[in-house]
């Protein structure tokens, strides 16, 4: 722990905790990852659509269906969990077992970089070999003890943070692939597509994030950014879309005042309704297998 809280602090003079470039399946990662039945990456192409927002509510919908659940903010750059949760002020506690995660609820516990910041202003300057030692270290150390669901929300693109997490858990359970109605969103999650493939990691499903906006005066919905772009991707690669997810102030405001588990559990608008399928998809993965 001491060694990642220093490399923490010396940004982009940080020094690799350990090279990469071994064979993928480290013994330790396997054997500290054993008590976990499912492992499901979350993913976007491009930033800005809501990634860590479905991330985040994956996790505590999981969770409030009674599912033992970790979520593991693998966005170095932009660790955004703890403030979502309302956890910005909480440290990681360290033993013989290793790095203790954040607990929300009994069963929903979580972890992030951006507890180990001093100052949540300021930026981490890591080039890609230590990016990918934290991770490593992640991986190797932090003690969820026995879950049924560990949810990794990825930092946007197929770069090297998705790319060490797809490497170093060889058995990883499925992806769900985030996105919104615009063009350049699409052109990007096309790419998430084929990376998942590569890497043999199976596709849960595609969530079209901001589609529409629902006019607070008549009901119907505004297509802010478009449509059909998500329903082509979906047919041009056989994935089926989860959830189609409208603009929801709510939501910002529920991120801003950390409350993710009382707005879930209100039940009251068309956002948390779709999102019901996003988490009953995830959910059959466990019962499917």
């Amino acid at each position: 722990m001491r060694r990642f809280i220093q490399a923490v602090k010396m940004t982009d003079k940080v020094q690799p905790l350990e090279s990469l470039s071994k064979k993928p399946e480290e013994p330790k990662i396997i054997v500290n990852l054993r008590r976990i039945k499912r492992k499901i990456m979350i993913m976007s192409g491009k930033g800005g659509v809501g990634k860590s927002t479905v991330s985040a509510n994956l996790a505590a919908g999981l969770a409030l269906r009674g599912y033992r659940v970790g979520l593991l903010d693998c966005d170095i750059h932009g660790p955004t969990i703890p403030t979502i949760f309302g956890l910005e002020s909480q440290r990681p506690d360290v033993n013989e077992d290793g790095i203790l995660p954040i607990q929300v609820l009994p069963n929903l516990s979580v972890m992030s970089v951006g507890f180990l910041l001093e100052d949540k202003d300021s930026p981490i300057i890591w080039r890609g070999p230590a990016k990918m030692g934290a991770i490593k270290q992640f991986l190797e150390e932090v003690n969820w003890g026995a879950l049924d669901f560990l949810i990794i929300d990825l930092p946007p693109g197929t770069g090297d943070e998705p790319l060490s997490v797809a490497q170093l858990i060889p058995d990883c359970d499925g992806s769900v692939l985030v996105t919104t109605p615009q063009d350049v969103a699409l052109i990007s999650v096309r790419k998430s597509i084929k990376f998942s493939e590569k890497l043999k990691v199976p596709i849960i499903g595609l969530v079209d994030n901001m589609h529409g906006l629902i006019c607070p005066h008549c009901g119907k919905p505004i297509e802010v950014f478009g449509t059909g772009g998500v329903e082509k991707a979906s047919k041009d690669f056989n994935i089926p879309v989860l959830a189609r997810l409208p603009i929801e102030p709510k939501v910002a405001e529920m991120e801003d005042k950390g409350t993710v588990v009382q707005y879930l559990l209100e039940h009251s608008t068309e956002w948390q309704k779709n999102f019901e399928a996003v988490v009953t998809a995830v959910e059959k993965i466990l019962e499917e297998k």
